[in-house]
């Protein structure tokens, strides 16, 4: 069909996230429909034309390589491009991009409200909250990460005479947050009680093994290694696979859920016998927290971040946390997770530091708190 001379195409991308969440592939937001918007366009021109090079070829070309070098998190790629750097920068060239652009865009973001998951729906920005403020800061720092990176690509590859005006702007200072936040043992037992039967066996397996989401929702009959105690990634978010070392609860979770099956088949399938999609997780989670009194509700990165303290706790060594949790080195695991390893200052401190008497004393039982160990 043609308007006014031109060719017109039409396609449908798929339904909007307006009574179920977005899940990227049958339900799209705003910012997955753009992605598949682009790439059907891109489908249908070929090779982009030719012309000045602008941020959004930049980004073109960022994530065709990041898909050629087997990237894992293409789908966050996509989302933060589409939804933060091409509306107020794509149209501009790499040339004409400055220090002081850069700058009021980043700040922009982390003076913008935070949207809500899988809706158009914002979260207003509470200034006078310091963690509200350092989580939006953190925000803004890893979408310029992006942007960054992306401008790189194309300083290497000569579509910019020089790398001055990003690399003069700074992210944010002390947004990434002091200490993360994990649930207690008597929180994890609640929330496993209080998990659904379909959904129990991926939170134990979570808090067993420290994997991520899309690890645990991909296990097959085969990654299980019995005689070795392990569970195979094949495919981790760094790109590397690794045996995960699995404790005794461990071994006996991952025997019960692979009897009977195929070694293809999958471990933790949901109750339909369908595979966990990218957001089937979130709500009977959040269920589950909310019938375990945990507040505010926890996630499979919590999860994760709860596996790695308890072993830290218990007095294993950070290489040996790093190893299994799939960390390329120990960097990532200190930076989270070693204000929790005993210390020889924290022994010192408390065994010389004398009883001065300055507290009088109390009837008053504390009762036990599970919110003692979070953290926002």
């Amino acid at each position: 069909m043609t308007v006014d001379g031109a060719d017109r195409r039409e396609t449908t991308l798929g339904p909007v996230d307006d009574a179920l969440d977005a899940d990227g592939e049958r339900v799209l937001d705003y910012a997955q429909a753009q992605a598949k918007a682009r790439d059907w366009l891109a489908s249908l021109h070929g090779a982009a034309a030719p012309g000045p090079y602008t941020i959004n070829r930049c980004l073109d070309d960022y994530i065709a390589d990041y898909k050629r070098r087997g990237g894992k998190a293409l789908d966050r790629l996509e989302i933060t491009a589409n939804a933060f750097i091409r509306p107020q920068l794509g149209a501009g060239e790499i040339k004409a991009l400055t220090a002081a652009a850069i700058r009021k865009w980043h700040l922009t973001i982390a003076e913008a409200p935070a949207r809500l998951r899988g809706r158009r729906a914002v979260r207003e920005l509470d200034s006078d909250d310091p963690n509200a403020v350092r989580q939006r800061r953190a925000t803004a720092n890893r979408i310029f990460g992006v942007l960054k990176a992306a401008l790189n690509l194309a300083f290497r590859e000569g579509h910019a005479q020089s790398d001055e005006a990003w690399r003069r702007v700074k992210p944010f200072r002390e947004a990434s947050a002091p200490k993360i936040r994990y649930l207690t043992h008597a929180e994890a037992q609640r929330l496993v009680n209080a998990c659904e039967p379909g959904s129990r066996p991926l939170v134990q397996a979570a808090l067993l093994t420290g994997c991520r989401y899309g690890e645990l929702v991909a296990f097959r009959g085969s990654d299980f290694d019995r005689a070795a105690g392990t569970v195979s990634v094949r495919a981790s978010k760094t790109g590397r696979p690794r045996h995960v070392v699995l404790t005794e609860d461990g071994i006996a979770l991952f025997e019960r859920h692979v009897a009977g099956k195929l070694g293809a088949a999958l471990i933790f399938p949901r109750p339909d016998g369908t595979p966990w999609g990218r957001s089937h997780q979130h709500r009977p989670l959040r269920e589950a927290c909310r019938r375990a009194g945990i507040d505010p509700p926890a996630s499979f990165h919590i999860l994760r971040h709860t596996y790695a303290t308890h072993l830290l706790q218990a007095g294993a060594p950070l290489p040996v946390i790093a190893a299994n949790l799939g960390h390329a080195d120990t960097r990532m695991t200190e930076r989270h997770y070693a204000h929790l390893v005993p210390s020889h200052v924290a022994q010192v401190i408390r065994a010389t530091m004398p009883r001065l008497g300055l507290l009088e004393p109390s009837a008053v039982v504390p009762l036990p708190s599970g919110n003692a160990t979070r953290q926002g």
